[in-house]
């Protein structure tokens, strides 16, 4: 059993603390003000290797692996979760492709949001459907070699970029999920005004509409009647991401408590001198470090499985344990800070509002559960 990095995980890692630190910090105002992400941050992510490191270097991803996607994603969320959550997305409709494309597919799409201009979207989620796809409603009527998409789908992040974005509709001739490879802002496509999200900001949530949207019948991904599997796949993915998304806002969250414990002055003396905080201190330490192990765990089971389906009930796990606990320790972190934690002047006011958004996000926690002992009482 080990527990030490590589040394390409180590300079992964570093390269993404540095660039979060170096080229996104001095921009944090503005995203959460604008809340949108500035090109530039896209670009030298992508000119880094970091936007797409779990994707084969053979159509422009760094080809590094899941255990190394999670280090990253911790180091950017560190700084801003909602650059983190904008390169979880792409990746996830990266490796949806990745693995369900015919190879024209995925010489024609991936290298969009690998090296490319564009960004991928996954579009799941509708009004009705919560988190059962057998709600869908969207529809695609076949029509010669095409299928004709409407749909309204909802809280779908990336979907302002250029690229494509995979659509989860109904074929109404047999009944069958299939995921449907659109290209953003093709004729009969477009978005709401961003929904108001309160956290998270720079990767703002839209309604994305499809009305009459035609594409060839060649876009199926994966294949008629996949849809369900595909969708399996991205949920275990999915959550490896968010997963380390908010285990970044959690060291963050530390970070932050442990930085004023040790700063704030009492009769002139550091307040980490009194036991009570030197407990919530030791509290959020060990907090973190078991969530960290937790979530590194999942990047190496995702490398190491042989079909991606099968971290499923382990990927659940990790983002139930790991979201919930960043609530926990930013909680512990605002206490430290008292009354100065509900200012806007302090990080950990941001911190707060962005942890409260993970245990909400791809599956809440209730629900996972029951996928869980679903997993584990099938033996």
């Amino acid at each position: 059993m080990e527990f030490k990095l590589t040394k390409e995980q180590q300079l992964i890692q570093s390269v993404a603390r540095d660039y979060a630190e170096k080229a996104i910090a001095p921009l944090i105002e503005e995203i959460v003000e604008k809340n949108e992400v500035p090109d530039e941050i896209i670009d030298g992510l992508k000119d880094l290797d970091l936007f797409a490191l779990p994707i084969s270097d053979e159509y422009g991803g760094a080809g590094a692996g899941y255990a190394s996607y999670v280090l990253a994603e911790e180091q950017l969320s560190r700084i801003c979760p909602g650059v983190a959550v904008i390169v979880s997305v792409n990746n996830v409709g990266a490796a949806a492709m990745s693995i369900f494309g015919t190879e024209e597919q995925k010489k024609k799409y991936l290298p969009m949001g690998t090296t490319g201009s564009g960004v991928f979207s996954f579009a799941f989620t509708e009004p009705g459907t919560g988190s059962d796809p057998k709600q869908i409603t969207a529809t695609a009527d076949r029509d010669g070699d095409y299928y004709v998409l409407n749909a309204t789908k909802r809280f779908i992040t990336n979907s302002s970029y250029e690229g494509p974005i995979i659509v989860f509709a109904r074929d109404t001739e047999t009944g069958h999920i299939n995921g449907y490879i659109v290209d953003k802002f093709c004729e009969g496509y477009s978005i709401s005004e961003p929904w108001k999200k309160m956290g998270v900001r720079g990767a703002p949530l839209y309604d994305v509409y499809l009305k009459d949207v035609k594409i060839p019948k060649d876009n199926i991904l994966g294949g008629p009647g996949q849809g369900f599997w595909i969708l399996k796949v991205a949920m275990a993915l999915g959550k490896i991401g968010i997963s380390s998304i908010f285990l970044g806002a959690m060291l963050a969250a530390y970070e932050e408590g442990l930085t004023y414990a040790t700063a704030k002055t009492h009769r002139g003396a550091p307040i980490a001198k009194f036991q009570a905080i030197q407990m919530a201190i030791a509290d959020m330490f060990m907090k973190y470090e078991a969530a960290r192990w937790m979530a590194y765990r999942i990047g190496y089971l995702a490398d190491n499985a042989q079909d991606k389906g099968d971290i499923l009930k382990d990927s659940a796990a990790a983002k139930i344990f790991i979201t919930e606990t960043a609530i926990d320790v930013a909680r512990i972190a605002l206490n430290i800070h008292g009354s100065y934690g509900l200012m806007e002047d302090y990080k950990i006011s941001r911190v707060w509002k962005d942890v409260i958004f993970g245990s909400q996000v791809e599956g809440v926690s209730h629900l996972l559960k029951v996928l869980i002992a679903g997993e584990i009482l099938k033996g």
